[in-house]
């Protein structure tokens, strides 16, 4: 495990690196108002298989606060150049949320470099009244601080059984959320608020994996709408989990990707 520094787009980003190196490559990329260990439980199952880069997206966790919104096109452009630097010429990416639009437009944009995606949790554009709901958000944590918005976004995040029963990894998002840096969530919340990558759905050439949480409100009904509009894509909902089942149910997650990755991998 290494944890590194390195320069893209004029902005110093924390990334960390797992796994030998020459085995296949994963890339992982967080959602809002999250950092890099969301994905521990993913890389502790499957760091003995593969070469696995991770990085804290702008804004977000230890790396830099961009001036200014940030768009998915900077996004995109951020993991693209973080791969080119470790080395990762040809990837399987996987990304939640924010990540997982990251990844459509980067699997888009350079098909050479994305083998294949995986897609958690994500939509292809700002939904209806999501505008004004990102607004409001965002006038809360500039009023209030970033604390104001962490009790509601975990009602909003995980399935109503975990909330009753305090899965263990409440406490984990709790902090995530209350240590985003108020600049990162208003910058990234911005390209959230205004976005639009549908065209880029019936584009792509990769083999892709949607999954989404069950109680994740409309989102399962939403990426098996997108599954039928990429060629080569296919849907796994995930039961009890909310919009980030890869540490509310990692085991569940864990097992939905595995087999797409060794497939992936060619065996």
């Amino acid at each position: 495990m290494d944890q590194i520094s390195l320069t893209a787009n004029g902005l110093r980003f924390r990334c960390q690196l797992d796994g030998p190196e020459g085995a296949p490559w994963l890339v992982f990329s967080n959602s809002l108002l999250t950092d890099l260990s969301l994905w521990d439980a993913q890389v502790e199952a499957l760091s003995g298989r593969f070469r696995i880069l991770r990085y804290d997206q702008r804004g977000h966790g230890s790396t830099e606060v961009p001036e200014g919104p940030a768009n998915f096109d900077q996004l995109a452009s951020d993991a693209e150049a973080l791969m080119a630097q470790v080395g990762a010429e040809r990837a399987t990416f996987i990304g939640v949320s924010m990540g997982a639009a990251t990844g459509l437009l980067l699997a888009s944009r350079a098909p050479g470099r994305v083998a294949a995606l995986i897609a958690s949790d994500g939509q292809v554009g700002t939904a209806p009244g999501g505008a004004e709901a990102w607004q409001e958000r965002i006038d809360t944590v500039e009023k209030e601080g970033m604390e104001a918005i962490v009790e509601p976004t975990l009602r909003r995040w995980f399935s109503p059984s975990s909330l009753d029963a305090g899965n263990r990894a409440i406490p984990r998002v709790r902090g995530m959320i209350s240590g985003t840096p108020q600049g990162g969530f208003v910058a990234c919340a911005r390209a959230l608020q205004s976005y639009d990558l549908r065209a880029v759905l019936p584009q792509l050439a990769q083999p892709v994996l949607l999954v989404a949480g069950a109680t994740d409100g409309v989102m399962p009904q939403t990426m098996r709408r997108m599954a039928e509009e990429i060629p080569k894509a296919r849907f796994v909902e995930i039961p009890d989990a909310g919009h980030l089942p890869c540490i509310e149910q990692p085991v569940a997650f864990n097992e939905a990707i595995f087999g797409f990755l060794v497939e992936q991998a060619g065996g």
